[in-house]
């Protein structure tokens, strides 16, 4: 399995539109970024996602799991875009803000901490527990 960042500005897609989403999940489309394009074009059924509030407070509000491959992006003309299906698993007890992830020291090479613009991210192994360790889980 392999771990993800999702960022979205809440006022367009929320931790709480993807939860009320249900089962059905959601298509993450609207991604015009050739590096995040090719990040989904890696993930595969199963692999888990932390889900990144961008705008206001800037944290990683809960997670979330691939449940359909790359596939073109119903909503691009172009056939270069696509993207991957998601649904919400379960959020974090304790949001994790990008400044708390820039403070700890283990974190340092995580892509959020250093790219914090790239919209679709890998997370490594460790990243991931140490962020779930933060956020409560």
């Amino acid at each position: 399995m392999a771990y993800w960042l999702f960022k979205s500005e809440p006022s367009t897609w929320s931790w709480d539109d993807q939860v009320a989403r249900g089962d059905a999940g959601e298509e993450w489309d609207g991604v015009r970024n050739y590096q995040a394009r090719n990040n989904m074009r890696a993930m595969r059924l199963g692999d888990l996602g932390f889900f990144y509030h961008s705008l206001g407070e800037k944290a990683v509000v809960g997670i979330v799991e691939v449940i359909a491959e790359a596939h073109p992006d119903s909503k691009a003309d172009d056939p270069r875009w696509e993207c991957v299906d998601i649904k919400a698993v379960q959020p974090l007890p304790r949001p994790v803000t990008l400044e708390m992830c820039k403070a700890e020291p283990r974190l340092a090479e995580m892509v959020l901490v250093n790219n914090s613009r790239l919209s679709v991210q890998p997370v490594t192994d460790e990243e991931w527990r140490i962020v779930c360790e933060m956020g409560g889980l």
